[in-house]
């Protein structure tokens, strides 16, 4: 698998994406990376064309989290670079695996105002785990290598590999050589000892009410599976963040006044951050545990609580942590006791009345409404995707759907992912339904993205909830200067629904909750992309408390 079809460079990296596993390729084409194009072509590894080049990132960053691949995205050199680099910030933080390539100016002119010359390397420096330049066509393909490899391992995350067009362009002098071995994109492991893992289950054991916090690497569905197995083996409660919300994710219920109270936290691969409250959510009287591939990490989390409440410390990447306590906690079974069943009830709870809730103003749906109508077109198959991006719509998303696999905007809080999301998760699961909740502002970054997904051939059914305004910052205004110095926020009632008809998809609006179901219905039966366009009443997103 994976064989070199020329001399070139470009060649050689082709059959080497070949050799990694590379399905698809997200990309924007541009001049520097003409040459790549055309390997492709030979190793047979589409590309999925797109609008813009952030879009190329945010799909490769989906698939990643959807398919357990390295997600991969090529844009060309300069400008085309740099409109993708800051969609590396929301892979970076949902901590996905993705290899961003991009083609630039030529080694033999860097320096000299070569044609959209810049340091990309250093652009994206900040924003990935690695972030080199291709030294020559013999060596690219060990390059992308050493890129997935270090993708995958640890805490996962972006990688960038700068590609000048030259190295591309040039021959190879033993392209067979020059191709890496398939070990070469593995991840290497940092696994947790034996010791250690029944050193953590005995604190488990011995606490009255411990909880094990995972980050956002445990949240895809493999992730979310040995989360689910620890929690059975050990019967202590293993809950999954990766919210820009915190502990006051709605999709978490009332989890905050179990944290409270709280007497062990065990962090798996979950940085103490702003989700933590900077480490003041874990409350002062509880002992921590901290499980990181990161040094950096465990410092970080020593800093914030205090060296003497951190017990216990280990380097260890979060998918070995949760295997080798589930099996070090299977030896003697589950701890007795309503611990656990507490935590998943608080996290659970919603108000009595969101069942019945509706909108009192005409013309216009309550979030609650709208989405109890979406919940049907997720149930029943197994491998349905949600995809959740937006302020305060996306928090109401969270809180009220479910799904088998579910892609949101994550840590980073940024907005506009959501539709390139949206068509990677077709193309990552192309017999599940796909339904994608975003906001208003959230469908102006990337609409263009419905001519990919026609061109493409990936409907799924997008849901925009229009409640004309950059909600999540009015609220903001509302809450610390008052509605009286309310600036900048407001949005048009825009037909969005007519905006993805044009570029060839289907489209509905909808003011009224009775008609919500059918348009949901039509949308699908269309088997086109589709955009469902639904005025909602401007509200802020729930902050539970069963108080």
């Amino acid at each position: 698998m994976g064989q070199v079809r020329g001399s070139r460079g470009a060649d050689v990296l082709a059959a080497s994406l070949a050799r990694a596993g590379v399905r698809r390729v997200f990309s924007l084409s541009g001049n520097h990376i003409m040459s790549l194009y055309d390997g492709l072509l030979d190793v047979g590894i589409p590309i999925v064309h797109v609008r813009h080049e952030g879009a190329a990132v945010h799909m490769a960053d989906a698939w990643a989290r959807l398919t357990g691949e390295v997600g991969v995205a090529l844009l060309t050199g300069g400008p085309g670079h740099a409109n993708g680099v800051s969609a590396l910030y929301t892979a970076a933080a949902s901590e996905s695996p993705v290899v961003l390539l991009s083609g630039q100016a030529p080694l033999g002119q860097v320096g000299r105002g070569a044609f959209q010359e810049m340091d990309q390397v250093a652009l994206a420096a900040t924003l990935v785990k690695r972030s080199t330049c291709a030294s020559s066509s013999q060596a690219v393909g060990r390059e992308f290598a050493q890129s997935v490899r270090a993708a995958r391992s640890g805490r996962p995350g972006p990688v960038y590999l700068s590609l000048p067009s030259d190295v591309l362009e040039d021959a190879c002098g033993d392209p067979a050589a020059a191709l890496p071995e398939s070990a070469a994109f593995i991840a290497s492991p940092l696994p947790l000892s034996a010791l250690a893992a029944g050193t953590v289950v005995s604190a488990l054991r011995a606490a009255a009410r411990p909880l094990v916090i995972t980050g956002p690497a445990s949240m895809t569905r493999p992730g979310r599976a040995r989360a689910a197995a620890l929690e059975q083996a050990v019967g202590v409660p293993v809950v999954g963040m990766e919210s820009p919300r915190g502990v006051n994710d709605p999709s978490l219920g009332a989890f905050s006044e179990v944290l409270a109270v709280a007497d062990l936290v065990v962090l798996v691969g979950k940085p103490v951050d702003f989700t933590l409250k900077l480490g003041a959510a874990i409350p002062a009287t509880a002992s921590v545990i901290v499980l990181d591939a990161e040094p950096a990490m465990i410092e970080r989390a020593q800093r914030a609580l205090g060296a003497h409440r951190v017990v216990l410390s280990a380097l260890a990447d979060a998918a070995s942590v949760l295997e080798a306590l589930a099996a070090a906690a299977s030896v003697a079974g589950p701890v007795a006791g309503g611990w656990c069943a507490e935590v998943r009830a608080a996290i659970d709870w919603r108000p009595a009345s969101w069942p019945a809730l509706a909108s009192g103003t005409p013309g216009l749906l309550h979030p609650v409404e709208m989405c109890r109508a979406i919940q049907p077109l997720l149930d029943g198959h197994p491998d349905a995707v949600l995809v959740a991006d937006g302020g305060e719509i996306g928090q109401w998303a969270q809180a009220c759907l479910r799904a088998p696999n579910r892609v949101i905007n994550g840590v980073a809080g940024s907005i506009g992912s959501a539709l390139p999301f949206a068509l990677a998760a077709r193309l990552a699961v192309p017999d599940a339904p796909v339904v994608a909740v975003l906001g208003d502002g959230t469908f102006g970054f990337h609409p263009a993205e419905f001519d990919t997904a026609v061109r493409s051939g990936a409907p799924f059914v997008s849901v925009v909830g229009n409640d004309q305004c950059w909600n999540a910052e009015h609220q903001i205004q509302l809450r610390e200067y008052g509605r009286e110095r309310a600036l900048g926020c407001e949005l048009l009632p825009t037909r969005y629904d007519q905006v993805a008809a044009a570029f060839g998809g289907h489209g509905e609006w909808v003011t009224d909750g009775a008609a919500l179901p059918a348009a949901l219905e039509r949308a699908v039966a269309s088997a086109r992309p589709a955009c469902v366009n639904v005025m909602i009443e401007r509200l802020p997103a729930p902050v539970f408390s069963r108080r």
